[in-house]
């Protein structure tokens, strides 16, 4: 059996925000095993699962990404949309549209220190669609 539903994220400023409890109370009740994937409906954010305890790594994962991905290079063509643009693009693309987490005995079978995020690229984002499918 297969279910989907299309739910939209609190507006986050940039950064790496845990979104696993917001995800959790959009979705239908969880099979007994299964999979659930994510997909976010947007070029210059992400998903990912990373550490859901220390918000060091939040931090720090922003300001790795400042360094791999500066903005206001001079080789950046597309910059309509402000200096946070391509950037955040190119930073979609590193990290991933989507993530797959197993369903065991009606939950996500998430690791100890694992959580889901909401990887912000963009000074000011908005709301982000995400598309969940769960399949059992």
């Amino acid at each position: 059996m297969t279910a989907q539903v299309t739910f939209t994220l609190t507006p986050r400023p940039r950064g790496f925000h845990l979104v696993t409890r917001e995800v959790m109370a959009h979705l239908p009740e969880l099979p007994e095993t299964g999979l659930l994937h994510l997909f976010i409906q947007h070029t210059s954010a992400a998903l990912a699962i990373n550490e859901n305890a220390d918000p060091a790594v939040r931090h720090d994962l922003r300001c790795i990404c400042e360094r791999l991905v500066p903005e206001r290079q001079p080789y950046y063509t597309h910059t309509d949309e402000g200096d946070d643009d391509m950037p955040s693009h190119a930073l979609s693309v590193l990290t991933g549209a989507g993530v797959t987490i197993p369903i065991t005995g009606g939950r996500l079978n998430l690791g100890t220190w694992q959580g889901i995020y909401l990887c912000e690229f963009r000074d000011n984002g908005g709301a982000r669609r995400v598309v969940a499918t769960i399949v059992s």
